[in-house]
C-alpha cells in the first residue's frame, strides 16, 4: 500500500510547476505569430496500446479522446482549421479485427459530432477528406451527415483525412482536370498550381503551417504530399495518446522562431 501511494508523489509535487510552465509558455505563445493551419499525423496509438498490453482498439479510442483535447487547444489559441490524419488508404490493410473496430468508432464519433454543443456553439465546420466510396455504407453516411450538418460553420474547421492518401488524391485531382478538359470546360493552358488546388479533396485549402507527427516517426506517409510543400515539419517522440498541451504549446513556439522564407 505505502510503495503504492508513495508513486504518486513526484507527480504531486511537480504538478503545479507544470501547471506553472503550461501558463507561462500559453502567454507567450498568445503574444507571437499564430498559425492558421494545424495538421496532424496522429501516429502512436496501437504501440501505446502495446506498451499497455491492450488491444489496438484502446490505442485508438484513447487516440480520439486527444484528438477532442486538441480541438480545445486550438480554438483557445484561434488556429482556424486542423487537419488530421485518421485512416490511409494503406491502413485497410490491417487485420480486420483492428479494420472493423476502427470503423465503428468512426461511426460513433461522427454521430456525437451532430450533438456535440461544442461543435455547434463554435461554428466548427467538419470536413472528411479521401476516398469515401471506399468505407463501410454506415461509416461513410455518418461521415456526410457529419458534414452536412455542419456545413454552414465557418468559424473553426476540422478536417478528418479518412481512407485518405496523398498520391491518390493528386491522382483524382488529375483525372477530374483530364475528364473536363476533354469536355471543353478548361483548357491545357488553364492548368496551374491553383487550378490543381480547386480539384483536391477539399478545394482550396489553406495550406498547414505546421505538421506534427508523434509517435517518434520521421517521415510524412503520403499525407498532404500537395498541399505541404512549405509547411514547418515537427517530429516527437511521444505517442498521440501521450501527447500533452505543453508539447503542443512549445511546437507552436519553436514555429514562432523560425523564418518561413516560400523559397526566397
Amino acid at each position: 500500500m505505502l510503495s503504492r501511494l508513495l508513486s504518486h508523489v513526484p507527480h504531486i509535487i511537480f504538478k503545479p510547476a507544470y501547471d506553472m510552465y503550461e501558463d507561462y509558455l500559453l502567454e507567450r505563445v498568445k503574444g507571437g505569430r499564430i498559425p492558421n493551419h494545424v495538421a496532424i499525423i496522429m501516429d502512436g496509438n496501437r504501440r501505446w496500446a502495446r506498451k499497455l498490453e491492450k488491444p489496438p482498439w484502446y490505442g485508438h479510442l484513447f487516440g480520439s479522446q486527444k484528438l477532442e483535447e486538441i480541438l480545445e487547444w486550438c480554438r483557445e489559441l484561434n488556429i482556424r482549421t486542423l487537419t488530421v490524419y485518421a485512416f490511409s488508404t494503406e491502413n485497410f490493410k490491417r487485420t480486420p479485427e483492428e479494420v472493423n473496430a476502427l470503423m465503428g468508432l468512426f461511426e460513433e464519433k461522427f454521430k456525437e459530432l451532430l450533438t456535440d454543443e461544442r461543435v455547434h456553439k463554435y461554428g466548427i465546420r467538419v470536413n472528411v477528406l479521401g476516398r469515401k466510396e471506399l468505407l463501410p455504407e454506415n461509416v461513410r453516411k455518418a461521415a456526410e451527415e457529419a458534414e452536412r450538418a455542419t456545413r454552414k460553420y465557418s468559424s473553426y474547421t476540422l478536417n478528418i483525412a479518412l481512407a485518405y492518401g496523398g498520391r491518390s488524391e493528386i491522382a483524382d485531382a488529375v483525372k477530374d482536370i483530364v475528364r473536363d478538359a476533354l469536355e471543353g470546360r478548361i483548357k491545357p493552358e488553364d492548368v496551374d498550381e491553383e487550378l490543381i488546388k480547386e480539384y483536391l479533396y477539399y478545394p482550396n485549402m489553406p495550406d498547414p503551417d505546421i505538421v506534427i507527427r508523434t509517435g517518434g516517426e520521421e517521415r510524412i506517409s503520403n499525407f498532404l504530399l500537395y498541399q505541404i510543400a512549405y509547411s514547418e515539419l515537427f517530429f516527437v517522440d511521444v505517442y498521440f495518446p501521450e501527447f500533452r498541451k505543453i508539447d503542443f504549446l512549445r511546437i507552436i513556439r519553436e514555429y514562432q522562431k523560425r523564418q518561413r522564407r516560400f523559397g526566397r
